[in-house]
């Protein structure tokens, strides 16, 4: 077996999706989702080299793979993932050991968790705080939801200098260049007056993305606004909320959509961000 970095290549980002693809169940590959997957390997290689690594048997076949970021004192981890073949040999903790000397130096630590047991294991072993999570899913009944109290506008490259400072106020720490990689692959929603700051990033499939805001009345507008964007009849999809989202599962359910439990947010020398909801690829 051999751990090596990931090299920002078309053909080690297709290894690692071989590798996700095997190692979760999470419906077909079309191309927009094998795409963006891909984009995403390749900008982490290329942002954070010493938290990305493949595992390889002996013939070159990929087993493992492991993506991780460093951004302002936060650690997070994007992904970890082991082919079924090669599980039951200690490849997941080498991976995330590998992945978590890339945090030293870092004040704080966040990883969206399945329910997956084995993986919550190891994420407690290895020093992480694990807060339940809930999701958001159905088909938006718009007659319902909450008419947004004030402005949320579409945003772009211009907003990036609020987004990061929202982001420094909610969870310590910006997000910086994964603001240019989200905004390839959504749309972002964003709030700014005397009530206070926020965005919120949601994909033309009706997955919201990532959401922050310097204020619980900014947040509901930004959901509520979300969802009134998408097309009549069109899915929608709220995931990684954990107890202090209270005001988006308010939100969600006003909207009709059915609350489900979802997996697990593990924090290291940090609270659940709020008003706060992660990205799993970006934290």
């Amino acid at each position: 077996m051999i751990l090596r970095p990931i090299r920002d290549t078309a053909a080690d980002a297709e290894a690692v999706r071989e590798v996700a693809a095997s190692a979760f169940e999470g419906g077909a590959w079309d191309d927009r989702r094998t795409a963006r997957f891909r984009r995403r390997v390749r900008h982490l290689a290329v942002t954070d080299p010493p938290g990305c690594w493949l595992a390889e048997e002996d013939g070159g076949r990929p087993v493992g793979a492991v993506l991780a970021s460093r951004r302002e004192g936060l650690w997070g981890l994007s992904l970890l993932a082991v082919a079924p073949g090669a599980r039951g040999k200690g490849l997941g903790t080498q991976l995330l050991d590998r992945a978590l000397e890339y945090s030293r130096g870092t004040l704080r630590g966040m990883i969206c968790c399945t329910p997956h047991q084995a993986a919550a294991r190891v994420y407690h072993r290895a020093g992480f705080t694990l807060h339940p999570t809930m999701r958001l899913t159905g088909t938006v009944d718009a007659a319902d939801v909450e008419v947004p109290d004030g402005p949320a506008v579409e945003g772009g490259p211009g907003q990036r200098a609020l987004m990061d400072s929202v982001d420094r106020r909610v969870r310590g720490s910006a997000h910086g260049p994964d603001h240019d990689e989200l905004l390839k692959h959504h749309r972002v929603i964003v709030a700014d007056d005397l009530a206070g700051s926020g965005y919120c990033y949601v994909s033309d499939e009706g997955v919201v993305g990532l959401l922050a805001a310097t204020s619980r009345r900014i947040a509901v507008r930004l959901l509520s606004s979300a969802l009134l964007s998408l097309p009549a009849g069109a899915a929608a999809v709220v995931r990684h909320l954990t107890a202090e989202q209270d005001w988006a599962v308010g939100v969600g359910l006003d909207a009709g959509l059915r609350l489900a439990h979802d997996g697990y947010l593990a924090l290291r020398g940090m609270r659940p961000p709020a008003p706060y909801l992660p990205s799993p690829q970006f934290l």
